[in-house]
């Protein structure tokens, strides 16, 4: 007996409009006051904390699967172009090529705190609490999603269907569409499988610009998956460009010694901004420790170990306009030591 074929993208967003929110069906969900809770809660909780939207990204990107074969990237991009059509005046994109959202990321993305990287947190996902994307809110009232297929919309203003906002999603009917999108990145480039739209906030965008202005170099020293990464910005004149560009890449030594629970290799980092190139070679020190059943957290339980990684530059480090350092990494940067 064969099996239903799997719906379309349109139609998996359609179905879960209807089917989860009621939507069309001339009734209202007996649980749209819970999830309504629910989502202010979560509004609460985002708003609540000192998120770095742009860090939430790339730890995105991290935990992301890509095809064999392809250099993990991601590339920020900025324009003053309201491609969306929702009167903002900075839109921030951003492009992954990894092997793009599943039927199962998207259901996931539609709830609360119903991450996918859930009871994988020691195969080195790194997402906490489900926040990770809802964390766009906190620069974007209206983010966006062009994944395999998939074009849909997110608002924070409750729908005015089912009065919840945040995780109702909504097919992108004409804005953008994929010819403005490739305009915008480079028509003469294939265009990755993963694009992230975010029309700005208008009180958002200097923080953004500054944000995308202070990612250094050494990210990539601790991240063990993207390979590369770069900020640019879209502006017909270069003289008035308000976030300073980079691009920066990092090759491995493959040939790791492992000894005592312990791997050491060297990489290589490379980093050109404003015209500029650099380049340093770091030797690389990774350990694991178990984790010890009196420093068990309920929210962790499912970590036995943690890793630590230590990086030794040979010759001059990497810099980003005037920060030398990242400061301290859990994963990514967290504070200046």
């Amino acid at each position: 007996m064969s099996s239903s074929p799997a719906p379309s993208p349109r139609e998996h967003v359609e179905r879960i409009r209807r089917d989860r929110y009621f939507i069309g069906r001339g009734e209202q969900n007996p649980l749209a006051e819970d999830m309504h809770q629910a989502v202010n809660y979560l509004s609460q909780e985002l708003y609540s904390k000192d998120v770095h939207s742009l860090m939430e990204l790339v730890q995105n990107a991290e935990d992301n699967e890509y095809p064999s074969g392809v250099a993990p990237s991601l590339e920020f991009l900025i324009t003053s172009k309201d491609i969306t059509g929702s009167g903002a005046c900075s839109t921030l994109l951003i492009f992954n090529n990894e092997k793009g959202f599943s039927a199962t990321n998207i259901d996931s993305i539609c709830r609360v705190g119903k991450s996918t990287k859930k009871g994988n947190r020691h195969q080195g996902y790194i997402g906490e609490k489900g926040i990770g994307f809802k964390s766009v809110f906190l620069i974007s009232s209206e983010p966006h999603i062009f994944s395999n297929g998939y074009q849909i919309k997110f608002n924070e203003k409750p729908c005015a269907e089912c009065n919840i906002g945040y995780i109702v999603p909504e097919w992108v009917e004409s804005m953008p569409s994929f010819s403005d999108i490739k305009t915008i990145y480079g028509c003469s480039k294939i265009l990755p499988t993963t694009t992230i739209i975010l029309p700005l906030k208008s009180e958002k965008v200097d923080v953004v610009k500054k944000q995308l202005s202070s990612m250094h170099p050494e990210m990539l020293l601790f991240l063990s998956k993207i390979r590369k990464l770069s900020v640019r910005e879209d502006n017909s004149d270069p003289n008035s460009s308000t976030v300073s560009e980079i691009s920066i890449s990092s090759e491995r030594n493959y040939q790791a010694r492992k000894n005592m629970h312990a791997e050491s290799y060297t990489l290589h980092l490379s980093a050109e901004e404003s015209g500029k190139e650099e380049e340093c070679g770091y030797y690389m020190w990774r350990q694991k420790f178990p984790v010890k059943p009196e420093n068990r957290v309920d929210k962790r339980a499912e970590i036995d170990e943690w890793v630590i990684t230590l990086a030794f530059p040979h010759g001059h480090r990497l810099s980003r306009g005037n920060q030398l350092s990242p400061g301290v990494c859990a994963f990514l940067p967290t504070e200046e030591c």
